[in-house]
């Protein structure tokens, strides 16, 4: 996949809304093409979250256009959706989405397995960098939400993908795990030509972005 689109979109949450007229995503047109790196900035509440939901195809409470490749997200079936997050798209989601009663390599096993995309020592190693790997064994509800941030990031990139969505990754890291986290995701996005775009309210993943816009 080369380029996500979003034309005239707007959650139908927000449509008696005026503030968001100043919005540099919802109500416009805005292209992001493979292999660049995107930072959408937003208050609260303002919908990043929403923003990544509607790329991966979880919610569909908008008006407007969402096309991938020039082809409407709207005519998108199960089938095309699975291999969208399976092969094109993945994404760190702001509230992780691990299984708590799971290990920390299980959790990422799960994904691994059915990707088939990285190797045992390659996912250890990761573990190894963030700091994490006397947790493999640890039940991920026993791990504090720093230390998870870290587990959904490598279950994150154990896939192929064109696009990788961050939704706030950073929200619960020091500079140091954020670096080491924006380390990382760099070198895995740029190893498969792939476009990072990543969400804030604040703290931001230290990434050389080459455009930022307002939500």
């Amino acid at each position: 996949m080369e380029r996500i689109v979003f034309k005239n979109v707007l959650p139908q949450v927000f449509a008696t809304s005026q503030e968001l007229l100043l919005s540099d995503v919802w109500q416009k047109e805005v292209a992001f093409e493979r292999g660049h790196h995107y930072l959408i900035e937003a208050e609260s509440g303002k919908g990043k979250s929403t923003f990544c939901s509607y790329i991966m195809g979880y919610r569909h409470d908008y008006t407007g256009l969402v096309s991938f490749d020039g082809k409407n997200a709207r005519s998108y079936r199960t089938k095309d959706w699975i291999r969208l997050r399976q092969r094109h798209v993945s994404c760190l989601f702001q509230e992780l989405r691990l299984f708590p009663e799971l290990t920390a390599y299980e959790n990422v096993e799960i994904k691994n397995k059915l990707t088939h995309h990285k190797t045992q020592k390659e996912i250890e190693a990761w573990f190894e960098m963030l700091g994490i790997s006397d947790k493999l064994q640890a039940k991920v509800g026993r791990m504090s939400f720093g230390q998870q941030q870290r587990v959904a990031l490598i279950r994150a990139l154990v896939q192929p993908f064109d696009f990788i969505l961050a939704d706030e990754p950073v929200s619960h890291l020091d500079d140091r795990n954020g670096e080491l986290m924006a380390s990382i995701l760099i070198e895995e996005a740029e190893r498969q030509g792939a476009s990072i775009i990543a969400t804030s309210i604040g703290k931001r993943i230290p990434v050389e972005y080459e455009k930022t816009l307002k939500l």
